[in-house]
């Protein structure tokens, strides 16, 4: 009988259920004496890596095989689940040497479902190559919320449609290349002005709201054939009755709406148990008792090793006396088998070394160049700035704020200030100015002079609209009068704080190859083509709602008169 048929928990012992029922991450690029304490002794089954694991592609590659390594050595039956959120954009968790490819927003810019899907096929061949066998992707939360902090640009958009369609484009991707998915943040992250790793966001639309706006992206996932779904931090009274009850703890949400109204038999997982919409409600024993309880079958603690040991006695305690039953935990450890089962191979975890070479390959450099250069949106140009046309003698200046990682989630650190060397390489005159957003007015001075020494001004903004020091800045530089060109070098709302910019531009993330692509939009190397797909004010009359975007008619002639001259 097939062990995708058969139980496959029969004959393993309470704690190698409990280890197959967490994911655990750790510090370091080499396996620490903790998690091959949890891997070997505590029969742990899946790791979580992030950017902090991963220097470059080799070492990473080593690191998983020395994972793997140690969890055949203990006896594990099955490889272990090796994940991680490489949701690509401004979340990119593979090292040096991989393919920096657009995230969801850029690609909702895009709305092509063939490039959605040549982007998560090409990732995840990548990400297999690497040893990482399952992602915690694609985000499919309909971002219909400007204030959202944390969603933002890690969505497709805020039509519940295009999300549907380019989440199952990710869907179909990933599993042409082999890599497990997972849709997330069920029931829905997108609108909340508050972020879950730091508080318990509650939404309060009613049920009927759901049903057409945020489940419909995983409604069309789970019915595309998505491996697994992550639950969302986040209290929907309307669905549980309970303003303090995070969707992550509720039977409800898990079993009632996502397995028997939604049809979902696959792997249901949470979001990390250290995040503060837990920690800081119900804590982390509590938190990952009643998580297992409410349906979740693998459940992420994804940093601290006290923490998980607190969680794998906290599992056992609960069996103990009788709160947790054995055969949920069966039944939960019986889905990750089987997935496994499935999915993996000791022959593929433990050596496949022919498939590094598609690993930062020159096919995947092409697609990514190709892809940045279609999401740049030009949303505004009244005065028509762009392409610039200046003479050598007139300065431009680039302000740019000093952002460290921008969320919990983002741990890679991108220097905004390639935007004004990739300027550089085609206009000489350039000043390159930072400032930091916490204290502006020690830099107010200095910035006002360059302004005034300026023929035009680049100033990159990051999630202004939620920043009200970048928007005074703004304010105070629009007052000069010189020409000014706003760049929206994260979420594309920041336009909604100093509306009167006559001149917008959107890349939707600061890597390095979406900076390359707007200076050669600035410069009219390439028209913008990029259609915004969020809302904003002033939309021109005839324009459809979520296709906001203008393609510069001087690029055009421009880039018309070049083919004329090279034929």
């Amino acid at each position: 009988m097939s062990l995708l048929s058969e139980d496959p928990t029969v004959g393993m012992t309470v704690d190698e259920l409990i280890g197959q029922v967490l994911s655990v991450g750790f510090p370091g690029t080499t396996p620490t004496a903790e998690i091959l304490d949890l891997i070997q002794k505590h029969h742990v089954g899946s790791i979580m890596l992030f950017a902090r694991n991963a220097e470059d592609v080799h070492q990473l590659r080593n690191l998983t095989r020395s994972l793997q390594t140690s969890a055949r050595e203990a006896g594990h039956r099955f490889p272990l689940l090796i994940s991680n959120d490489q949701e690509n954009g401004m979340i990119q968790r593979l090292g040096r040497g991989s393919t920096i490819f657009p995230g969801n927003m850029a690609l909702g810019a895009i709305d092509s479902e063939q490039i959605v899907y040549d982007v998560a096929q090409a990732v995840g061949q990548e990400m297999k190559a690497l040893g990482i066998n399952m992602n915690f992707a694609p985000v499919i939360d309909v971002n219909n919320n400007p204030d959202n902090p944390i969603i933002g640009n890690r969505a497709f958009g805020e039509d519940p449609m295009q999300v549907a369609r380019l989440g199952v484009a990710t869907v179909k991707g990933f599993a042409s290349a082999g890599v497990i998915t997972c849709l997330k943040h069920f029931p829905g992250h997108g609108d909340t002005a508050v972020d879950s790793h730091y508080a318990l966001p509650t939404i309060l639309h009613s049920l009927e709201h759901l049903q057409r706006v945020e489940l419909v992206p995983f409604r069309y996932g789970i019915e595309a054939g998505a491996d697994a779904v992550m639950t969302a931090h986040i209290s929907f009274p309307a669905l549980t009755g309970d303003e303090s009850l995070p969707a992550t703890l509720s039977s409800h949400v898990l079993q009632h709406l996502l397995r028997e109204q939604l049809g979902f038999g696959g792997l249901v997982v949470t979001d990390c148990l250290e995040m503060d919409a837990i920690i800081d409600t119900v804590g982390i024993e509590a938190g990952t008792v009643d998580a297992l309880k409410a349906g979740s079958d693998l459940l992420l603690i994804s940093h601290t090793y006290s923490r998980q040991l607190q969680a794998i006695e906290a599992i056992r305690r609960a069996l103990q006396t009788g709160y947790l039953s054995e055969e949920r935990l069966r039944e939960a450890a019986g889905r990750v088998l089987r997935l496994k089962a499935r999915a993996l191979s000791w022959e593929e975890a433990l050596t496949n070394d022919q498939a590094m070479i598609c690993v930062g390959s020159d096919l995947h450099r092409e697609l990514s160049e190709k892809v940045y250069e279609l999401s740049t949106t030009l949303v505004k140009d009244t005065k028509g700035l762009i392409p610039l046309n200046l003479k050598p003698e007139q300065r431009i200046l680039v302000v740019y704020p000093r952002k460290e990682a921008w969320s919990q989630i983002s741990d890679r650190v991108y220097p905004i200030a390639l935007l004004g060397e990739y300027i550089r390489l085609r206009h000489a005159n350039v000043r390159i100015l930072c400032f930091d957003p916490t204290a502006i007015s020690s830099a107010y001075r200095e910035i006002q002079r360059a302004v005034h020494e300026a023929a035009l001004v680049i100033m990159v903004t990051v999630n202004a609209n939620l920043d009200p020091q970048q928007a005074m800045l703004m304010q105070e530089v629009l007052q000069s009068n010189k020409p000014v060109i706003g760049i929206a070098g994260m979420f594309p709302y920041d336009l909604l704080a100093f509306p009167r910019l006559s001149t917008y531009l959107t890349t939707y993330e600061y890597t390095p190859p979406a900076l390359e692509a707007l200076a050669r939009v600035l410069f009219g190397e390439i028209a913008p083509q990029g259609q915004l797909p969020v809302s904003l004010p002033d939309i021109p009359p005839g324009r459809k709602r979520f296709s906001f975007g203008l393609q510069s008619s001087r690029v055009q002639d421009k880039l018309e008169l070049q083919e004329k001259e090279a034929g």
